[in-house]
């Protein structure tokens, strides 16, 4: 019986969710992102909900900022500490192209050459002592990288993962004489093998440590100076959340964490509304993000890019991203197309139709003109849209191409409904997946607006737009479980494990866990420890992950088990060829208490759901569509196209031939 608060920061707006146990009742709050200071809109949204800091037992964070730090290579000012003829690793990467074709496009290392410094020591493949760590030129590094103004530095050392003798010594020493906490060996990140993979890895966590730890601690800090007495809590990309008190150590960990906190949300919006396959479409102010849920799980992925050749090497919900946002900015391009995106007019100025400045159309402009939005109901905003701004921004637009205002406006529409549905093919035809046998879910402010066309694009048969869809990442964040993963590198023939020193591996990872935990000081309901392992035939590059039956290490059943996965996945088997255990996972997963969703439902006061209608442009031209308030819809409605479904947090578009029902959990099923 505990009041619970999610706290989503997306580019554009922040969403606050709380959720009452004791009353059973939940309130929401939106503010626009204070991209020059997010604590201080972090705290305004505490604000707007109404409840002291004193009163909140569970607080939940998921942000962008270390995503961003990356993406837009503003992290901390890092240096790196490597095995001596190793230095360029990191730029050299996997010798690929930023482009296929050409020689074209650039690419900007996550540490620049100056600040990557060698040091002699040498371990081999098999964790011998080759050359010894020469420590007199460690502390000749430190003093290099302090004149040079570096405030975090990574220690790398070539196969640390099978031996970390001399990253712990050198990190021991580098630690005595830096002058911040900001000191980190890669072992300590990620104890895997592919010496770029696990380097970039720990670069990256290095340049947002600081910027991702210093914005948590102030915002903890505010809190506690405000009487919240609990610890606050961080959301992992891997779905999980971990205590603010570990951010500092473990901030690679929150990259995309934003994102994933929608995905859990949408996993369990889809089990209770009885569908297990999904595909979440998430889109904001800024960008747009596809993930599938299979089974009624999120697909978690170990192998992931955030951007041409960086690498990150963590366990976290395969999401894709692309700059395609409600503020997405429309343009020309050199050859005079229309483009859409990835360029943001952001929360300030934003779209023209906020009135807070902005100058150059978007998506939500285009929505405006067309009728989808309504200019008197201004999202995270008060006041009427400035029509007129809108229209002439988009008659501008359209004056190159021959096109009006609204026939401008229809094109932004469907250059960006097309970019939208490439993404989700990407994550799923691409992958081995029809998104036919998927119902989508679109959240976020901006993406029931848009899904009805990317289904039909796509030929998605079944809708299912969640009660909230603008807060579907901040409920994430309260559903959310604590969660910790770890991984070690074996490299050897399967056969060869002694069930002894795999049990080793297995027992250590999980105690870790439970240390963690421990030190969290969280209260979780109960613990479950899952073992994992990757596996290949001899030869191979890319793993195939395999769950571990049992409470111990069994060689043959895991054989058997990867045959036929393998058999499963590619229709072939290899009973001449070596299996390779190449790596042993451990995630460790404290439960908490379950969020009952039909506290979403909606309770109507017996108003009119429908508020009349108006003139709204479709793929065929212009309708008079029925706009209906969803908060007053009853259990049993049913809405036929065309119509607009209005809410405080997102609108949805039903197209002329698709019909809306509302759920047991107020969920909105559309059929096409």
């Amino acid at each position: 019986m505990t009041v619970s608060v999610g706290v989503d920061v997306g580019g554009t707006f922040t969403d606050f969710l709380l959720v009452d146990g004791a009353s059973q009742s939940f309130r929401s709050a939106k503010v626009p992102t204070t991209v020059d200071d997010r604590a201080r809109g972090f705290m305004e949204g505490i604000d707007a909900l109404g409840t002291a800091p004193s009163a909140i037992d569970w607080l939940v964070h998921g942000t962008t900022a270390g995503t961003n730090a990356v993406l837009e290579r503003n992290g901390a000012a890092v240096g790196l500490i490597t095995t001596v003829g190793f230095r360029d690793s990191l730029e050299l990467g996997r010798r690929t192209r930023p482009n296929a074709w050409g020689l074209t496009g650039n690419f900007e290392p996550l540490i620049p050459r100056h600040r990557r410094l060698e040091v002699t020591e040498r371990m081999d493949a098999d964790g011998r002592v080759v050359l010894p760590l020469d420590e007199d030129e460690v502390r000749t590094a430190v003093d290099r990288l302090l004149a040079d103004g570096v405030e975090s530095v990574v220690v790398h050392f070539l196969h640390a993962y099978v031996n970390d003798a001399h990253e712990v010594r050198a990190a021991e020493i580098v630690r005595g004489l830096w002058p911040n906490p900001y000191v980190v060996a890669g072992h300590e990140i990620v104890r895997e093998m592919r010496e770029f993979e696990r380097g970039s890895t720990a670069a990256i966590h290095a340049g947002i440590a600081p910027i991702v730890a210093g914005y948590i601690e102030g915002v903890a800090g505010t809190l506690r100076g405000r009487g919240f007495a609990n610890e606050l809590l961080v959301m992992q990309a891997n779905g999980g959340m971990m205590a603010a008190s570990l951010v500092g150590e473990q901030a690679v960990q929150t990259v995309m964490s934003g994102p994933a906190a929608g995905v859990l949300a949408a996993a369990a919006i889809a089990k209770a509304a009885g569908t297990g396959n999904v595909i979440t479409a998430d889109m904001g102010g800024t960008s747009f993000d596809v993930a599938l849920v299979v089974g009624g799980e999120p697909i978690v992925s170990a192998e992931k890019d955030l951007a041409y050749a960086v690498p990150i090497r963590i366990p976290m919900i395969d999401i894709h991203t692309i700059g395609a946002g409600g503020g997405s900015i429309a343009r020309l391009d050199r050859a005079g197309l229309l483009r859409v995106g990835p360029q943001s007019a952001g929360s300030f100025p934003g779209p023209i139709g906020f009135g807070r400045g902005g100058t150059e159309p978007t998506i939500t402009d285009a929505n405006f003109l067309l009728g989808r939005l309504n200019p008197d109901a201004i999202i995270g905003g008060t006041g009427r849209a400035p029509m007129d701004a809108v229209r002439g921004a988009l008659a501008d637009l359209g004056a190159a191409l021959g096109l009006d205002a609204h026939e401008a406006a229809a094109a932004i529409l469907k250059v960006a409904v097309a970019e939208l549905a490439g993404a989700i093919r990407l994550i799923s035809i691409e992958k081995g997946h029809d998104p036919r046998d998927f119902a989508l879910m679109p959240f976020g402010g901006a993406g029931p607006l848009h899904a009805v066309e990317i289904a039909r694009e796509l030929g998605i048969p079944r809708v299912v737009v969640p009660r909230f869809p603008g807060l579907t990442s901040a409920l994430g964040c309260i559903l959310a479980d604590v969660r910790h993963d770890f991984v070690q590198t074996v490299s050897a023939p399967l056969a060869s494990v002694a069930r002894a020193e795999a049990d080793g591996v297995l027992t250590r990872q999980a105690q870790a866990g439970r240390d963690l935990l421990e030190r969290e000081k969280v209260v979780t309901t109960a613990v479950e420890v899952r073992h994992e392992a990757d596996l290949l035939f001899r030869g191979q590059s890319h793993v195939l992950r395999v769950p571990i039956a049992g409470d111990a290490f069994d060689g043959e059943r895991l054989l058997a088990d990867f045959t036929e996965a393998y058999h499963r996945r590619f229709g072939l088997s290899f009973p001449e060829m070596v299996p390779m255990l190449v790596n042993l996972r451990t995630t460790l997963i404290g439960r908490r208490d379950p969020v009952d969703l039909s506290l979403f439902r909606a309770m109507p006061d017996g108003g009119e759901a429908r508020r009349g209608s108006r003139r709204v442009w479709f793929e065929d031209g212009w309708h008079d569509a029925a706009v209906w308030d969803r908060d007053r819809l009853t259990p049993d409605a049913r809405l036929d196209g065309p119509a607009i479904v209005e809410q405080g947090d997102a609108t949805l578009v039903l197209d002329p031939g698709s019909t809306a029902a509302v759920d047991d959990v107020g969920n909105l099923i559309i059929t096409l």
